[in-house]
C-alpha cells in the first residue's frame, strides 16, 4: 500500500464540528503525529480510536521530518494534527508538508475548521479581500512597524493573539488606527465564545479595564474606510500644509492623526515628518 500523509483539522472547540472524514482518516493511519500528544490523545479517547501518537511539535519536526518522510515512501499512512484547526497555519504542521512534497511523497489535505476564517467571517467586516499575519509581534516596536506597512492596504487585517498579551496590542493598534473598527474574537465555538466589535480606542480601553482576559483569540482589523489618497510623504505641497498648520496652533499629535486618517498612513510615519519640519 502505498504511503501518505494526511493533515487533519480538528475542531476549535466544538467537538461536534469534527467530521466523518477526518475521523476515517485518524481510524486508518498508521501513526498520528500531533503538535501535543496529550490534547490529540484527549480527542482520540472522546471517539474512541486508538492510534500510535508521535509528538511532532515545533522544537522537533524539522529533525524528525525526514524520517517521517522515509516511513510514509516504505508505505506508512501518516496522520498530522494541530491542537486545533487547520495544521499548517502559523502551525509547524507547514514544515512537514514542505518536506513530504520535495521528496515526492503524496499529501491529502482535508477540509475543516480554521480560527482566522471563522474570525473574519465572525467580525462581519465588508470586502472580500484580508491579511493574515500569523500571530501579532511580540515587541511594540515590531508591532508599529507591520502596522504602519498595512495601514494603506484594502483589505482586513487578520492576527492572532495571546490572551497575555493582546491588551498591550490593542493599545499599539489603538495608537496606530484609533478609529478604525476591530473585532476581538475570543474562544471561537467553545461554551463562552465572544466576538466584541468596537472602534480600536474604545476596545483598547474594553480590555485594559478587565482583571483578566482568558482563551485563544483572534483580531480582525477592518479595512479603512472607503480608499485612502494616496500621498508622497516628500511632496512640497504637503510639506507646506503641515507647516501652515503648525503655524496656526495645531498641536503635532492632533496633526498626525487627522493627516494618518485622510491618507490611510501610519500616525507615527506622519509624526515623525511632522517633527522633522518643525525642527
Amino acid at each position: 500500500m502505498q504511503g501518505k500523509l494526511s493533515i487533519v483539522p480538528t475542531p476549535l472547540g466544538n467537538l461536534g464540528d469534527m467530521t466523518t472524514r477526518a475521523l476515517e482518516v485518524l481510524r486508518a493511519a498508521d501513526a498520528v503525529c500531533a503538535e501535543d500528544t496529550r490534547v490529540t490523545g484527549k480527542l482520540l479517547a472522546h471517539f474512541g480510536i486508538e492510534a500510535q501518537l508521535e509528538r511532532c511539535d515545533e522544537n522537533v519536526i524539522a529533525k524528525r521530518s525526514e524520517n517521517l518522510v522515509q516511513r510514509m515512501k516504505a508505505g506508512e499512512r501518516i496522520a498530522f494534527c494541530s491542537d486545533a484547526g487547520m495544521p499548517g497555519i502559523s502551525d509547524p504542521g507547514l514544515v512537514l508538508v514542505d518536506c513530504a512534497r520535495d521528496a515526492g511523497v503524496p499529501v491529502e489535505v482535508l477540509p475543516g475548521p480554521a480560527a482566522v476564517t471563522t474570525a473574519l467571517v465572525a467580525a462581519g467586516f465588508p470586502g472580500t479581500a484580508f491579511y493574515f499575519g500569523g500571530f501579532f509581534p511580540r515587541k511594540d516596536k515590531e508591532r508599529r512597524e507591520i502596522l504602519t506597512s498595512l495601514a494603506s492596504l484594502d483589505a482586513a487585517l487578520v492576527f492572532y493573539e495571546s490572551p497575555h498579551r493582546v491588551a498591550g496590542a490593542m493599545a499599539v493598534i489603538a495608537q496606530e488606527y484609533e478609529k478604525r473598527k476591530v473585532a476581538l474574537c475570543r474562544e471561537l465555538t467553545k461554551l463562552h465564545e465572544e466576538v466584541l466589535r468596537l472602534p480600536a480606542d474604545e476596545l483598547a480601553d474594553n480590555l485594559e479595564a478587565r482583571d483578566s482576559i482568558k482563551g485563544e483569540i483572534v483580531i480582525v482589523i477592518a479595512p479603512p474606510d472607503g480608499q485612502p489618497r494616496a500621498i508622497d510623504l516628500n511632496d512640497s505641497a504637503l510639506h507646506d500644509r503641515i507647516r501652515e498648520e503648525l503655524a496656526s496652533g495645531k498641536p503635532k499629535s492632533a496633526l498626525a492623526k487627522e493627516l494618518a486618517h485622510e491618507f490611510g498612513v501610519s500616525k507615527n510615519e506622519f509624526y515623525d515628518l511632522i517633527h522633522r519640519l518643525n525642527s
